[in-house]
């Protein structure tokens, strides 16, 4: 019998701070997990690089230009709901001041200290963030 292969849906993240301080925007509207922070982030469209989806969705959702080349890949969150794949970039150089640009889907962006999240930041992406903090590559959730 053959064994069923492993279908993943990747997604990409925005880790962007400034001043031990990390920008999260307030999910609305959406009908997952409206009212609670994440960061931005998206999904890898077909035939699209990991880096220029982040791109794309850095653009789309806060406004921001960045360039491939400042990216930096910092952490890997392997999720066991629907089989995700979650790659959170860094950056230190972007274009532009982040604003809600898609206020149908975002109705806050705020600058939180980056050990001191809100409540209501979506579980993952708090237990993301945290990691980063202590430089961990890699880790999982809901295993």
């Amino acid at each position: 019998m053959e064994k069923k292969r492993l279908t993943i849906i990747p997604a990409v993240y925005l880790v962007l701070t400034k001043n031990r301080k990390i920008l999260l925007a307030r999910r609305h509207n959406t009908g997952f997990r409206d009212g609670d922070y994440s960061l931005p982030a998206g999904h890898v469209e077909e035939n699209e690089t990991l880096k220029r989806a982040m791109i794309r969705e850095a653009k789309e959702e806060i406004g921001i230009q960045i360039k491939t080349k400042d990216l930096t890949l910092i952490h890997i969150l392997h999720r066991k709901d629907e089989n995700r794949i979650d790659f959170f970039f860094k950056t230190k150089k972007w274009k532009n001041t982040p604003k809600i640009m898609e206020p149908n889907k975002c109705n806050g962006l705020n600058w939180f200290n980056i050990n001191n999240t809100p409540k209501n930041t979506i579980p993952q992406v708090k237990q993301a963030i945290k990691k980063i903090t202590k430089k961990e590559p890699y880790s999982e959730y809901g295993w």
